[in-house]
Order: C-alpha cells, then structure tokens, then sequence
C-alpha cells in the first residue's frame, strides 16, 4: 500500500499515512499502537481500507508507549494534512490508553465526525512511561499528564501510587490472574483516594458527528464497563450533538477490537492465543468471539454510513 511518512519536527506530526488504492475522500486516524509502521498499525490499516478509508496512523514517538503530555496540537496538525489532501471527513479511532486519547481529540476539533474509542476511559490519566527502571516496566510521572494543550497539562487523575509501588502493585495483582496483565487496582484504588474533578473528565457532549463507545466489564486492565455507563449518563444529563453509541459487553477481555481486524494480526489460531492472554477469552472463548464480531458488524457499517453520507 501507498505510505507517506510525518515526522513532528517536520510536518508538527509523527505518523504514517496509508492511502487507499481504491481512493476514498475519507481518512481515519488510527491510534494502534506504539508506532504508526508497526504489525498492529499496518493490519489496523488494512482494517480501515477494507472498509473504504484511508488510515493515517499516529503515535507519540517512534516504538513509544510512553504517554507523557503528548501535545493535542500533533492531532490538529494531521487534520488540517488530511483536510489540504483531498479528504473531506476526518474520524478517528483509538484502542486502550489511545481510545481516551481519541475521545480527548474529538472534543477539541470538531472536524472530527467519526469517533471509534476502543476501552476508554471517561477521564484524562497521569502520564506515565514504559520501558525499564528500576525492575519496573511501567511508571508514572510526576506531575505531567497523558496529554497537554497549548503547552500546558491537561488535568487529569493522579495515581495514588507512586514509583515503584505502582508497578509493585500490576505485577501482585497480575500474579495467578490467568491475565498477562492486571491493573484495575491502579485505577480502582485512584478512584477511591479522591473523586474526580470535573476538569479532568473528557468533555464528550463537545464530540460531533457519531461516537461510538466500546468495552468488556471482563477487562483485565481498569473498568471499561463502568467507564462508558459514566459517559453514557453524562451526555443523558449535558446537551450534545453527537449520535451515540454505547457498545459494552459482558465478555469481550480488554481486546475489544473488530474481529476481521484481529484475524489480519493472526490469521490462524485466534482463540487459542487469547486463551494464553486473558482468563476470559479462555473461560469464555465463544462469547468473547461473539463479541468481536458484534464490534465488526457496528462499526463496519457505521463507517460505510459515514463515508456516504
């Protein structure tokens, strides 16, 4: 497939644009993974290209998962790109510590009329880095936030623990699960130590177009469920223009992601690799299969409806 390659000191961006060779006037950004070239941004593009898009994936850096005040700013530069480059709709679509990334970004430009958040979260979280210190994989930063704008921070949600407790407590949580990672304790022990201030939460009522949430209550990694159920109750109560559609599952793992799109990553032997991964996918392979196809079918077609509008 056609490439084009953004870096932010050049083009205010990182990130690979994947062009559809059946030309399409419709582009998705794509939040895969930790870098736009990798297995799971390229099959992510395929995905969108299967369904009549263009795909520019994006990530912080190069091989970076670490997330700390990523500017919003590289976000509004890729949609002013796709808007100069012949692409009249833009959405977006983002998977894990991403799908709030992409919630956060379709609240601040409203050019953004498609919005796929795959397990996100209803508020902003501490930034944090991965990679190896002290024996920890993963860390939080202090003071800093997932994601900034205009220079500044956004508000976001502490973790009420600090290095190297924080990791200390995914690794315990983890042990004997049946999950290859645990971290709801992170989260549900934040939650607890304070509530939430409203600046910190994501202004969905601002997201235009359609917004479509997904989650498994049976997420390893913090509670999707309770976090789309926040949302959806939210925009119940605040006037908003979005079509909405809330998508939670009772079993689905924290791979909540189309189907056709996961058997592009591993054509073979799908079910049996989960099983490794999550307890639920093991516990309940064919609900969570279920649940993947469901996910393809809705957001399949929200795209086709979309594109021919």
């Amino acid at each position: 497939m056609k490439k084009l390659f953004f870096e932010t000191e050049k083009d205010g961006f990182y990130g690979t644009y994947y062009e559809n060779q059946n030309r399409s006037d419709c582009a998705v950004i794509g939040l895969f993974g930790d870098d736009p070239n990798d297995y799971m941004a390229k099959c992510g593009a395929k995905w969108l290209h299967k369904n009549g898009v263009n795909a520019l994936c994006m990530s912080p850096g190069k091989k970076n998962y670490s997330h700390v005040n990523y500017p919003l700013e590289r976000i509004g530069a890729a949609i002013q790109w796709l808007k100069k480059n012949g692409n009249r709709k833009i959405g977006i679509m983002g998977m894990s510590t991403a799908g709030m990334d992409s919630l956060v970004a379709a609240s601040y430009f409203p050019d953004i009329t498609l919005t796929f958040g795959l397990t996100p979260s209803d508020f902003v979280w501490q930034g944090f880095e991965q990679g190896k210190k002290d024996g920890c994989r993963e860390w939080p930063v202090p003071g800093a936030s997932t994601l900034s704008w205009k220079g500044k921070p956004l508000a976001y949600m502490p973790f009420v623990y600090e290095h190297p407790v924080y990791w200390q407590k995914v690794e315990e949580e983890t042990k004997g699960s049946g999950d290859i990672e645990r971290s709801t304790c992170l989260f549900i022990d934040s939650e607890k130590a304070r509530e939430h201030t409203e600046e910190e939460m994501i202004k969905v009522e601002n997201i235009k177009g359609r917004l479509f949430l997904v989650g498994a209550d049976d997420d390893s990694f913090w509670e999707a469920g309770k976090y789309i159920r926040r949302m959806d109750q939210r925009l119940k109560e605040r006037p908003h223009v979005c079509q909405f559609v809330p998508l939670v599952y009772e079993h689905g793992t924290h791979f909540v992601l189309p189907e056709s799109l996961l058997r592009m990553a591993l054509p073979v032997g799908l079910k049996f690799v989960l099983r490794f991964i999550f307890r639920a996918a093991k516990e309940y392979p064919d609900a969570c299969e279920a649940t993947r196809i469901d996910i393809d079918r809705k957001l399949s077609a929200a795209l086709k409806e979309w594109r021919e509008e």
